[in-house]
């Protein structure tokens, strides 16, 4: 099962809060059979706890300590939202990407997604995006995948 897919990107995306965007991000997940419908509520638990939100208008919701056993395999999903969800604070998240992980590979992917994402040139080719083929290619080159 492949971490990126067609199925869990997400383009032109409107949420009223940053929980509507998690829920969506980790919906995704489920729907692609990464987790159990219960790893959206851990998610949720998360993000009521500590912002998920990583600066430059970048969010990466994923699911607490104790969720292992909801994800069956590791996958990502990416949602662009143009106009920008308020993670807190005022501070705006233009790329929400759920991540669920299996055993303990969650830092690298985190680390990587950061990485790619804290390029200006990237982010801006992230939020132009016009379709989920490109998103992809984007993730894909940046992650080396």
């Amino acid at each position: 099962m492949s971490i990126l897919s067609i199925d869990k990107v997400k383009l032109n995306a409107v949420f009223k809060d940053k929980l509507e965007a998690v829920r969506m991000a980790g919906q995704l997940l489920v729907d692609a059979g990464h987790a159990s419908s219960e790893y959206i509520d851990k998610m949720m638990e998360r993000e009521q706890t500590l912002s998920t939100y990583m600066g430059g208008g970048l969010a990466i919701p994923h699911g607490t300590q104790d969720s292992k056993a909801l994800i069956r395999h590791t996958g990502m999903s990416i949602i662009q939202v143009p106009d920008g969800v308020d993670f807190g604070d005022g501070e705006l998240a233009y790329l929400v990407i759920g991540i669920a992980a299996a055993g303990d590979n969650h830092l690298d992917i985190l680390t990587n997604v950061a990485m790619l994402c804290s390029d200006d040139d990237q982010m801006e080719r992230i939020r132009k995006a016009t379709a989920p083929e490109e998103m992809l290619r984007i993730f894909e080159e940046g992650l080396g995948g």
